[in-house]
């Protein structure tokens, strides 16, 4: 009951602070000013209200993209056991033993044109 009150009395003050407030800056600003203020408080508004719904569709842009990835996986439980599926894959796919390079013996090196019969003459 107590914290009900205090929550009242600081609604009542700040309804008299803003009453007050907009008295003494129509009494003392000059003509205009108070209509600047406002219009910038409402570009603020609208910009903060742009931004919010710009994160709103980004972030059910990604939802829908996550789900068209990856279906209805629990993408948690895929993180949990990513561990085990890796190794399970390096299991399956081990690398090739690396091939040994033959080389005929008849080969003179990178040089060398096979389809040259030497009658060719460049300069």
């Amino acid at each position: 009951m107590r914290r009900l009150f205090w929550v009242g009395v600081g609604v009542a003050v700040t309804v008299v602070v803003v009453r007050k407030g907009r008295q003494w800056a129509a009494e003392y600003l000059p003509a205009g000013t108070t209509e600047v203020a406002d219009g910038a408080f409402r570009l603020g508004r609208a910009w903060n209200t742009a931004r919010s719904e710009f994160h709103a569709g980004i972030a059910e842009r990604s939802a829908q993209l996550m789900h068209d990835l990856v279906g209805d996986v629990d993408v948690d439980d895929v993180r949990a056991h990513r561990d085990e599926h890796l190794d399970d894959l390096r299991s399956r796919f081990r690398p090739r033993e690396p091939r040994t390079a033959t080389v005929p013996a008849d080969w003179a090196g990178p040089t060398e044109d096979p389809d040259d019969d030497g009658d060719a003459a460049f300069f």
